[in-house]
């Protein structure tokens, strides 16, 4: 009997390509997951699996197809967020384990085409993450390209490395005024210049910017809770967020139109020649 009556349960729970949709395409939208829960009356454990399933089906077709890129120029950078708990609230016992503080997650976009090339989630923005992420990028280029970085340092080595100097490589650094922050003060301290750096080969100075992924940044706090700031929305386990972000990728590469270019990023990219509808992203789950 408890056999039969688990075996009723599984069918009752299992999700018609309807209430998939629904529940993806609020997610890609900005919500949380418990107002996805609240929102379409499926449990929590429900909305996290198939979060987990579609965030497996995305990393995986990415691996796979966005491959010979013909990109032109390329824009890196990291975003912060946290997992489980702020870097200083962190319990003795997880300090220094992956998942538990502060995240970085690196990002490298097309800055023709705005597509997502690619991206890494770590705990620290080290040498060894650095040339990790470059490894993967160069792996899906098909010719020389333009890079452009923020002023971190693990960048200089791992660009050089990576491509053996063949590459156009400039870092752009920020300068930043004096920070004025009091009680009450959010802000970081005021930009009051940039300052140039060209690392190897002959960029094009009127190229040399990191604009795009710096937008790319927002549309992230944007449409995934867990990276939106001063809220109570961030993810608890790491395998939940590294998730999110490739089901968030996915659908800003295939399935949302980008207002500039009126066609998405895989469509300007030559990665496809049709806008992809959630329904065909639920279909890569079976």
């Amino acid at each position: 009997m408890r056999e039969r009556s688990g075996i009723m349960t599984l069918i009752m729970n299992k999700l018609n390509t309807a209430e998939r949709v629904q529940i993806i395409a609020a997610l890609v939208e900005g919500n949380s997951v418990n107002s996805v829960c609240r929102m379409t009356g499926r449990s929590i454990h429900t909305v996290l699996k198939l979060l987990v399933d579609a965030g497996t089906a995305c990393k995986a077709f990415h691996d796979a197809k966005v491959r010979n890129l013909k990109t032109k120029r390329l824009q890196a950078d990291e975003i912060w967020n946290f997992c489980y708990a702020k870097e200083k609230n962190v319990p003795a016992e997880f300090k220094g384990q992956f998942g538990y503080g502060d995240c970085w997650t690196w990002v490298g976009i097309d800055a023709d085409s705005k597509l997502i090339i690619s991206y890494l989630t770590t705990s620290t923005r080290d040498g060894g993450h650095a040339h990790e992420f470059m490894r993967d990028i160069a792996g899906r280029l098909a010719n020389r390209v333009q890079v452009t970085t923020d002023g971190l340092n693990a960048y200089w080595d791992a660009v050089c490395n990576v491509f053996s100097c063949n590459v156009d490589f400039a870092q752009l650094i920020k300068i930043y005024g004096p920070d004025y922050a009091g009680e009450g003060k959010y802000s970081p301290a005021e930009c009051v210049g940039i300052k140039v750096k060209t690392r190897t080969g002959d960029p094009d100075p009127a190229h040399i910017s990191t604009s795009f992924v710096e937008r790319s940044n927002l549309t992230m706090r944007m449409n995934m809770r867990r990276f939106t700031r001063l809220t109570n929305g961030f993810s608890k386990k790491v395998e939940n967020m590294q998730h999110a972000v490739a089901l968030n990728f996915f659908h800003y590469n295939f399935c949302r139109l980008h207002k500039t270019l009126r066609v998405t990023p895989a469509m300007e990219a030559g990665l496809t020649d049709h806008v992809w509808e959630i329904e065909n992203l639920v279909e890569l789950l079976d």
